[in-house]
């Protein structure tokens, strides 16, 4: 039997403002005869495009995303976060269909489908009237962005370039097919002039040039990635023929004069950060009140996981006493923790490991007093030790105190106090920093040096605003592939790099001695399509292995 893709998975949350899951039973075609000519309305409608995936980077994606990859390893405590398994098999490249990991991909499809509805209203149907064109530049970018991520994360992709029909089936199309309709929607949106070059307070969050532009080049760097339509067959041997057109849209980013290092590290992932962040070139905003429909859970799982109190003077991690702990069961991996070794280096203050002192949450800084938990004090462990095959290290203070933890996404005391563990830190999805390591990473690759830059400058401005000693030579793959490994850490990316680097099937954490087959099972570089979306959608196959 051949099913629809239904409105119940692809507009929960498009059209209506419903939370429950419903046959709808709507025309979706709008009553406009004319396209709104203000920039209000123009704004209007296209309010509701911009944070289609902010759902999923607040909590799921971000755990398939950096739990199989070599920076995080989940484990169980007595048993409890095993969830079903959702976070080892995440870890072991052991992902089912039914793993909550992979149960947000039907929001990519309605956030499309928000995207052609205001295409459509717009009067964006003839690519031929500049007038329309400038106008739904934003749909277009962000319909680029929703299939960058479903086709990064799950291969094949539907490619959604209309509204869809009550009638009309949609299978999944080649990956390689979407790689090319990404491109030419982006290059669509930057030829019309539709996008915004301002980077302020009102353009914070939502897509312009440079996202474009950035999305681009993100594009182009794994281009003989995503144009390998057997995910298993690729290697990083094979020829990029967009390497210069990563070299041109960098230079675009970086000429524009909108973009620098000039904010400390740790600062860029406060709490309080935002627009005025001057790496951030594109960033989900968050925010932890009562109101808000968008906040991540980054500390909660990736913070020693009693740090709330003692259990006897209530003096937890802060000083203070929190209403509620974490989960606790993202370790940083021995790998990972190595990486953070340079001397002066500013990013070695994200990993919280040895004997632990009180944190200040005010200025987020290490004290100089010993943090004590029931009389004892914390002492992490970079090793673990795994008692069954639930990555289960035992529910005791030995336990809780085996692996480094990540404390890049610091809190609030109102996110555990008030708002149940959701975090306002926004998150960046394309930095300057990413522009400055994708050049020069294109340059090692064989693109042209453009501006006088080679790719020990570029990577030597990473190194010089984290106060990290200066490469002396001329990056290695091998080498850059570790400083993106520190400079975008706990920032969703590194599966992506590994991936492109011929790494993902290397042996970290205890992946290979729980998963043996994860070294040669290479098609688990893309995850499984989840439950929901193929019971909803029965012509699909779901990918190879799962």
């Amino acid at each position: 039997m051949k099913n629809n893709i239904k409105l119940t998975t692809w507009l929960v949350g498009s059209l209506l403002t419903f939370s429950s899951c419903t046959d709808l039973d709507v025309d979706l075609k709008s009553t406009y005869t004319e396209y709104p000519d203000s920039e209000i309305a123009k704004e209007a409608k296209m309010a509701g495009l911009y944070y289609g995936f902010g759902g999923a980077l607040g909590r799921r994606y971000m755990e398939a995303a950096l739990l199989s990859s070599d920076e995080f390893m989940a484990v169980t405590f007595g048993g409890n976060w095993y969830d079903g398994g959702n976070y080892i098999h995440s870890s072991l490249h052991a992902s089912l269909p039914g793993d909550a990991h992979v149960d947000w991909a039907g929001d990519i499809p309605a956030a499309i489908t928000k995207c052609n509805q205001a295409i459509f209203d717009l009067g964006g149907e003839d690519e031929n009237n500049a007038e329309q064109e400038a106008l739904i530049a934003p749909a277009l970018a962000m319909r680029a962005f929703y299939h960058f991520i479903f086709m990064d994360t799950f291969g094949a992709t539907p490619k959604l370039d209309h509204l869809i029909g009550d009638s009309e089936a949609i299978d999944r199309s080649p990956r390689s097919e979407i790689t090319k309709f990404i491109e030419s929607d982006l290059l669509r949106a930057l030829a019309s002039g539709g996008l915004k070059e301002d980077v302020d307070a009102s353009t914070y969050g939502k897509p312009t040039k440079w996202m474009a532009e950035a999305l681009l080049a993100k594009l182009y760097i794994n281009w003989a990635v995503y144009t390998c339509d057997d995910v298993a067959t690729y290697d990083p041997s094979m020829t990029n023929s967009k390497l210069n057109d990563v070299i041109k849209y960098c230079d675009d980013i970086i000429a524009s004069g909108h973009f620098n290092l000039s904010d400390g590290y740790r600062k860029k992932f406060m709490p309080d950060n935002g627009y005025q962040i001057k790496d951030f070139i594109y960033a989900m905003p968050y925010q932890n009140n009562e109101t808000s429909t968008r906040a991540n859970t980054y500390a909660r799982f990736q913070f020693w996981p009693k740090f709330n109190n003692d259990g006897a003077d209530g003096k937890g991690l802060f000083g203070i006493t929190l209403s509620q702990n974490a989960g606790g069961i993202f370790i940083v991996t021995p790998e990972a923790a190595d990486r953070f070794c340079l001397e002066g280096d500013e990013r070695n203050e994200i990993i919280m490991k040895g004997a632990i002192n009180y944190y200040d949450i005010s200025t987020h800084t290490m004290g100089t007093e010993p943090y004590i938990y029931n009389g004892q004090q914390v002492v992490l462990t970079k090793n673990i030790t795994i008692l069954n095959d639930q990555m289960d290290l035992g529910n005791d203070l030995n336990a809780w105190c085996q692996g480094y933890r990540c404390i890049k996404w610091a809190i609030q005391a109102d996110d555990y106090n008030l708002y149940n563990r959701n975090q306002s830190n926004d998150v960046p999805i394309f930095r300057y920093a990413d522009i400055l390591l994708m050049k020069a990473e294109a340059i090692l690759r064989g693109a042209t040096a453009t501006n006088g830059d080679t790719p020990q400058s570029l990577f030597n401005q990473i190194r010089s605003y984290c106060n990290a000693p200066l490469l002396e030579h001329t990056p290695s793959l091998n080498e850059l592939l570790e400083e993106r490994g520190r400079e975008f850490y706990a920032e969703t990316w590194r599966r992506n790099d590994l991936i492109r680097f011929g790494k993902f099937e290397d042996d970290w954490g205890y992946k290979n001695q729980y998963h043996p087959e994860a070294q040669t099972e290479k098609w688990r570089r893309i995850f499984p399509v989840s439950v929901g979306l193929m019971n909803s959608n029965t012509n699909w196959k779901q990918n190879y292995g799962y």
